[in-house]
C-alpha cells in the first residue's frame, strides 16, 4: 500500500487538522529523501482523512525504489521559513539550489539548481509540467499561493524520477498536497512583516458529504511595501478543490486556482549608485502628483483548473489521469522616450534623458510639460503584454507484473497559444501617441490607456489594431509525447529503465511585421527523446549504493527557433543534447543518515541569454542606448557540470535535530559561441559575433556551499531553530571573450526561528511563528549582470569594480504569524 500512495497526490489544498502523537518507547529517524508521501505528511493529516487523487501522475522518487539525489521539504519547513518571501526561501538550505533575485521585488525570485536555471529544470503542479512552453520559464510571482497549499515539495537534483517526455536537466520540483479533505474543519492564519507587509488566509472544508462529495476552500490576502525602495505589491489567492468518488475503485477531483498580483520592480543598479543613494535604491521610480509611481510593474492573473481521475482497474493495475488549463493574462510596464533633448540631439529627453539629484525619475517634470503642450506624448508609460491559454492532458498506466516486475506508460499532450503585444498604460500627461510600425496599418493614433490591475487583465487589454502598439504576434505550439518505465525490484537490487520520445511543432503568426496573407511563418516541427535508467544495491540495511545514467535530445524552445522576433527561422535552433551520470551513497542508523551524491552532466547546443541595463549617460558599447536593457543572447553553447553533494541528519536526543549540507561543484563552458544583442524594441544592436567561452564560468549560482542547522524542542510545543549557510565560487551571470567572469565576493548567512503551539481541544490549535531572516545582518553581492574587471586606478567595492551592475541581498528582514486551526 505504501507504494500506491507515494504517487496519490496532486497539488491541491492544504488543509491540516490530524494530531500525530510522537513516540516515546525509542527515537528512530528516516531519511527525508526515502520518506513516503504518509511520512511526509505525518505531521499534518492522515491519509485516511483525505481523498487520494493524481496516482502515478506525479511522480515522487519513491515510485521507484532506485533512488535519486533527492531532498523532501515537508509542510511544516514551508510555514516556518518563508514568511513574506516566495516559497523558494524554503529551499535555501538544499545542496547545490542557489535562490536569487528576491531583490527585484515580490514574486522575482529565481532557483539555479547545479547551475542550471529555471528554463531547464522542470516544475510539476498537480503532475502537469508549468514551466512556459515557449521559453521554459517560470515566474514564482504567479505562483504566491504555494507555500499556502503545498503540502511537501520535493527537490530532485539531476535526472529525477520523472517518467513523462521532459528533460530535468538541472533537477525536478514536485509541489504535493493532499486533496479535498474528508475530515469538516478549517484554518485562519495571519502574519506581518518588516516594511508594512501583511498576509491573511481563512480555509475551510465542508467533509466528506454521503461519504462520496467534499469541498476545500481557501482565500488569502497579502499587501507590503517592498524591501527596496518603491517595490510595493499586493495580490490575492484562491484555491477551491471538489472531490467525488463516484465508487470504490473511482476517484474525481477537481481543482481551480489562481493568484492574481501586482508588483513593482527594482532593477540592478551600478554599485557607485547604490553607495551614492543607498542600498535599497531602485531607479525605476519617481514621485507624480504626490504619490510614488514606478514605470516598471508587473501583472498578472493566471488561472489554473484541472481534473484529476484516478481508476484501481485491479489490485495490480491503475490508471491516472489529468486535465489541465491555464489561462494567462497581464505583462511587466516600461517607459519609452521619443524625444531629444534640445542640447543634445544623440540624448533622450524627459524619463529616460534625466534624473533628479536623489536620483529618482523626474516624472512630475515630465507630466507638467506634456499636460501644458497636450497633444502627442513624447514620453509614455507601457506594458508588454504576454496572454495565453494552454490545454494539455497527462495519463499513465502502471501495472505490477508479480512481485519483482512492474511497468508504467503514459502519454502527454499539450497545446500552446501566447498572444504577445504592446499597449500604453499611460501618456504621462500628453493625449495619445503614433503607431508607425504596423505594417498592416501603417499609421494610425492610440488614445487607449489600460489598467494595470490583474483582476482587469483578465478582459481589458488591447483587443483591436489601434490599440496595440509596438509588436502583436502569436506563437502556435503543439506538443505530444509518449513515455514508460519498467522496474525490477528485488531484496537487495533493484533495476530500471525509462524512455520517451515526443514531437513538437512551433509556428509564429507576426501582425506588425508581415502584410496581411504574409504573417504566418513555416511550421517547425522538431523530433525529441530521452532514455535513462540505474541500479542499486543494499550493502546491508543501513547501507546502500545506487548510480543512474541518462540522455536526453530535446527540441530547442519557441524563442530560440525564430530569430530576431521575427518569422526567420533560426539554423542554430538544434536540438539540445544532453549527458547525465550520477551515482550516490546512503547510510541511515537508528538516529543519523546521510546521503552522498556525485554528478556529471555535459549540455550542448544550447542557447543562453543574460540582460544589463544601459543608464541615462549611455555608454560606448551601444550608442543611441539610454535608461534601457540590452539583451544577450548566446547560441551554440556547450556546458560541463560536475560536482559532489552531502546531506546529513543526526538527532541524538528526541528534542534535538540537528542537519548538514555541502555542495562542491565546476561548472564551465566549452568551446565558441555566436552572440547578438538586442534592445526592448527587439532591434538587433550592432552586429552578431563569434566568441570563444572556453574554460569560463557558468555564473549566477554559487558553486561551493555549505550549511548547517539546528531545532531544538526546549519544552512541548515550544521550538527554536536555526539555520547557517556559505555561498562562494559565485559569478556573475555575464560572460563575454573580452571581459571572461566577474567574481564575487563569498558570504554567509544565518536565519533564525521560535514556534510555540498550544492546543486547546483535540482539533483547535493555535500556532505562534517568530523568525528572522539574515539574523547578524550580513551585506552580500546576490548577483550581477555585467562583468566588468577592476583596473588599475578603478574605483572598488570588495575588489569589484564600482561600475559593475549588481543585486545587494537583504539585509535582516523579520516577520510573524499565528495560525488558528478549528
Amino acid at each position: 500500500m505504501k507504494l500506491l500512495f507515494v504517487g496519490a497526490f496532486a497539488l491541491t489544498a492544504s488543509l491540516s487538522f490530524a494530531q500525530v502523537t510522537e513516540p516515546t518507547d525509542s527515537v528512530k529517524v528516516t531519511p527525508i529523501d526515502s520518506l513516503a508521501v504518509e511520512e511526509v505528511l505525518a505531521d499534518d493529516v492522515s491519509l485516511g482523512e483525505t481523498l487520494i487523487v493524481g496516482k502515478g501522475v506525479i511522480d515522487l522518487q519513491d515510485d521507484r525504489k532506485t533512488p535519486i539525489a533527492a531532498t523532501t521539504i515537508k509542510k511544516e519547513a514551508l510555514e516556518n521559513k518563508v514568511g513574506a518571501a516566495d516559497i523558494t526561501q524554503a529551499f535555501v538550505n538544499t545542496p547545490s539550489v542557489y535562490v536569487a533575485g528576491q531583490s527585484g521585488g515580490f514574486g522575482e525570485s529565481r532557483i539555479v539548481t547545479r547551475g542550471f536555471d529555471q528554463s531547464n529544470t522542470a516544475f510539476l503542479f498537480n503532475g502537469q509540467p508549468i514551466n512556459g512552453m515557449d521559453n521554459g520559464s517560470l515566474y514564482w510571482s504567479n505562483w504566491s499561493g504555494l507555500s499556502d497549499i503545498a503540502s511537501a515539495v520535493q527537490i530532485q537534483r539531476g535526472l529525477g524520477s520523472s517518467k513523462l517526455a521532459i528533460s530535468s536537466v538541472g533537477g525536478t520540483y514536485n509541489f504535493v498536497t493532499k486533496a479535498t479533505d474528508k475530515k469538516q474543519g478549517g484554518f485562519f492564519s495571519a502574519g506581518i512583516a518588516n516594511d508594512h507587509y501583511y498576509k491573511s488566509t481563512i480555509a475551510y472544508n465542508t467533509g466528506l458529504i454521503n461519504n462520496k462529495f467534499g469541498v476545500s476552500v481557501m482565500l488569502t490576502h497579502w499587501q507590503g511595501n517592498g524591501y527596496n525602495d518603491a517595490t510595493q505589491g499586493e495580490g490575492q489567492n484562491y484555491f477551491i478543490s471538489l472531490g467525488y468518488k463516484p465508487a470504490r475503485k473511482h476517484t474525481l477531483n477537481f481543482i481551480l486556482t489562481g493568484g492574481p498580483q501586482w508588483h513593482d520592480q527594482n532593477s540592478s543598479n551600478k554599485i557607485s549608485d547604490l553607495l551614492k543613494y543607498g542600498r535599497k535604491y531602485n531607479r525605476n521610480w519617481g514621485m507624480l502628483n504626490g504619490e510614488e509611481y514606478n514605470v516598471r510593474r508587473n501583472y498578472y492573473h493566471k488561472p489554473v483548473a484541472n481534473l484529476n481521475w484516478d481508476w484501481d482497474i485491479s489490485s495490480k493495475t491503475s490508471l491516472s489521469t489529468v486535465l489541465y488549463a491555464s489561462w494567462g493574462r497581464g505583462g511587466g510596464s516600461s517607459s519609452i522616450t521619443t524625444g531629444k533633448d534640445k542640447n543634445d540631439a544623440t540624448k533622450p529627453y524627459g524619463i529616460l534623458g534625466n534624473t533628479e539629484p536623489n536620483g529618482l525619475l523626474n516624472l512630475q517634470q515630465v507630466y507638467d510639460r506634456q499636460s501644458e503642450q497636450g497633444g502627442e506624448a513624447l514620453d509614455r508609460v507601457v506594458s508588454s503584454i504576454n496572454n495565453h491559454q494552454w490545454f494539455g492532458m497527462v495519463s499513465n498506466l502502471n501495472h505490477k507484473i508479480n512481485n519483482n516486475f512492474s511497468f508504467n506508460v503514459g502519454f502527454d499532450l499539450r497545446t500552446y497559444e501566447g498572444q504577445h503585444q504592446r499597449q500604453a498604460n499611460s501618456f504621462l500627461g500628453a493625449d495619445y501617441i503614433t503607431e508607425t510600425a504596423d505594417k498592416q496599418n501603417p499609421s494610425y493614433q492610440v488614445d487607449q490607456t489600460f489598467s494595470q490591475s490583474p483582476w482587469k487583465a483578465l478582459n481589458k487589454f488591447a483587443k483591436s489594431y489601434e490599440d496595440r502598439i509596438g509588436w502583436y504576434y502569436k506563437q502556435r505550439i503543439n506538443y505530444g509525447g509518449l513515455f514508460g518505465q519498467f522496474e525490477y525490484s528485488g531484496d537487495r537490487f533493484t533495476a530500471f529503465v525509462q524512455g520517451s520520445v515526443s514531437e513538437q511543432s512551433n509556428q509564429r503568426i507576426d501582425y506588425f511585421n508581415y502584410t496581411a496573407g504574409n504573417e504566418k511563418s513555416e511550421k517547425v516541427t522538431n523530433f525529441g527523446y530521452n532514455i535513462k535508467g540505474g541500479a542499486s544495491f543494499r550493502i546491508s540495511e543501513n547501507h546502500q549504493v545506487f548510480a543512474n545514467a541518462g540522455y536526453y535530445s530535446r527540441q530547442p524552445y519557441q524563442n530560440n527557433i525564430f530569430m530576431n522576433y521575427k518569422n526567420d527561422v533560426n539554423p542554430f535552433a538544434k536540438n539540445e543534447e544532453i549527458l547525465g551520470i550520477e551515482a550516490g551513497y546512503k547510510i541511515k542508523a537508528r538516529n543519523f543518515w546521510a546521503n552522498l551524491n556525485a554528478y556529471y552532466t555535459t549540455w550542448e547546443n544550447r542557447i543562453t541569454s543574460t540582460s544589463q541595463f544601459v543608464g541615462p549617460e549611455g555608454n560606448d558599447k551601444y550608442p543611441g542606448l539610454y535608461n534601457q536593457y540590452v539583451y544577450t543572447v548566446n547560441r551554440g553553447v556547450k556546458q560541463v557540470h560536475t560536482g559532489v553533494e552531502l546531506e546529513v541528519n543526526y538527532k541524538p536526543i528526541r528534542t534535538l535535530t540537528l542537519t548538514g549540507f555541502a555542495s562542491l561543484g565546476n561548472w564551465e563552458y566549452k568551446g565558441n559561441s555566436l552572440v547578438t544583442n538586442y534592445d526592448e524594441q527587439q532591434n538587433i544592436v550592432g552586429t552578431p559575433k563569434t566568441e570563444n567561452f572556453d574554460g569560463l564560468k557558468v555564473g549566477d549560482s554559487a558553486q561551493t556551499q555549505l550549511g548547517l542547522g539546528g531545532t531544538f524542542e526546549i519544552i512541548r510545543g515550544l521550538s527554536v531553530d536555526a539555520d547557517y549557510r556559505y555561498n562562494g565560487d559565485l559569478y556573475g551571470s555575464r560572460v563575454n571573450e573580452e571581459n571572461g567572469n566577474l567574481k564575487l565576493p563569498s558570504y554567509n548567512i544565518m536565519d533564525a526561528g521560535v514556534t510555540y503551539n498550544v492546543s486547546l481541544t483535540p482539533k483547535n490549535k493555535f500556532t505562534f511563528r517568530f523568525n528572522v531572516n539574515n539574523v547578524l545582518n550580513h551585506i552580500y553581492i546576490q548577483e550581477a549582470s555585467t562583468n566588468l574587471q577592476a583596473t588599475e586606478g578603478t574605483q572598488t567595492y570588495k575588489g569589484i569594480n564600482v561600475n559593475n551592475q549588481i543585486y545587494f541581498g537583504y539585509g535582516r528582514t523579520w516577520n510573524a504569524s499565528v495560525r488558528f486551526t478549528f
